[in-house]
């Protein structure tokens, strides 16, 4: 069961019946439990919104949002349109986010664990404050309903969900043209330094799979409850005969180079090194639960068959050698 549980029936009958979201938000109260297992009540959309989660701030751009977005935090990349708008950091002072005069705040759980009192402070104060962050792709769905819940988007946020499974089934038909036995055997990179990878259940390891990779460490072992997994250069070498392609996060989590790749002591024992088959993927694009998934399973997909996706853009790929 997702832990992003929604009870949306009342709005389901009033999509219906006709009714918009945003006059039943002002009727009667829904109510859905976040991620930290808090309840929360939605008596009316909220409209001034800060975000201190770059995933969710894009996925409000995509449920149409913008002037309701109010503060973000970090850069503000996948919504130019705000780049006047204020920044924000769990690390600060409550006093400016409650000057700011927000009814919601929304979190992640990470942020619940680094900054309890920042977030008892504003709850103190009256605003809304609210954790949400899907841990595998089955609860991706129900994290975007929650979203257009809050804002009154409701019927923007089925419209991501349509799109998505529409241009997913679009990959899985041409995907499913490469035999399992044929399918290219991938080793994708999460941390350089720490010679980690992604956990299975993970975005990551999602798009490797839709793209029709197969995973060689699937033996991985996940951190606590995060989206990596260790696994150890020892290991990796250990299957470097069967790395077909190398795949590597590229931005804050992992800010490695080509060259650091190619030159990790002992890495020609792997094949994709030493065939020029190294990639290095836009984190945006395979760890964040936005519709950029999408865009991350076609990009990988191309890679591991571009005969199967002729002309698709590759400016956001970094490939070694290409």
């Amino acid at each position: 069961m997702s832990t992003i549980t929604m009870r949306m029936l009342l709005f389901v009958f009033a999509l219906l019946a006709g009714l918009s979201p945003h006059a039943l938000a002002g009727a009667v109260p829904a109510t859905f439990q976040d991620s930290e297992g808090k309840t929360v009540i939605v008596a009316r959309p909220y409209t001034r919104i800060i975000s201190l989660y770059a995933a969710h701030t894009e996925n409000l751009v995509s449920l149409g949002l913008g002037a309701e977005i109010i503060g973000i935090e970090g850069g503000n990349e996948g919504a130019a349109h705000l780049k006047d708008t204020k920044h924000f950091s769990y690390r600060e002072d409550p006093e400016k986010f409650i000057a700011a005069r927000p009814d919601l705040v929304l979190v992640r759980p990470m942020i619940e664990r680094s900054a309890p009192q920042l977030l008892a402070t504003l709850r103190q104060a009256g605003i809304t404050v609210v954790s949400l962050q899907p841990k595998t792709v089955e609860e991706i769905f129900d994290y975007w309903r929650a979203l257009g819940l809050l804002t009154g988007r409701t019927r923007q946020a089925e419209e991501m969900i349509s799109t998505f499974q529409t241009e997913l089934a679009a990959i899985r038909k041409i995907i499913a043209k490469v035999q399992e036995t044929a399918r290219v055997k991938v080793y994708f990179e999460a941390i350089h330094t720490k010679m980690k990878t992604f956990a299975r259940e993970s975005i990551a390891m999602y798009v490797l799979e839709q793209a029709g990779g197969a995973n060689v460490a699937a033996d991985a072992s996940q951190v606590r409850e995060t989206n990596i997994a260790a696994y150890g250069k020892e290991r990796i070498l250990a299957k470097g005969a069967e790395i077909e392609v190398f795949l590597a996060q590229q931005g804050r989590m992992n800010p490695v180079t080509m060259e650091t790749i190619m030159q990790e002591p002992g890495f020609q024992a792997i094949k994709a090194v030493r065939s020029n088959r190294v990639f290095l993927i836009d984190e945006r694009l395979v760890s964040r639960p936005t519709l950029r998934i999408i865009e991350g399973i076609r990009t990988i997909a191309a890679l591991l068959y571009p005969e199967l996706f002729p002309g698709l853009n590759r400016k956001k790929v970094t490939a070694n050698g290409r």
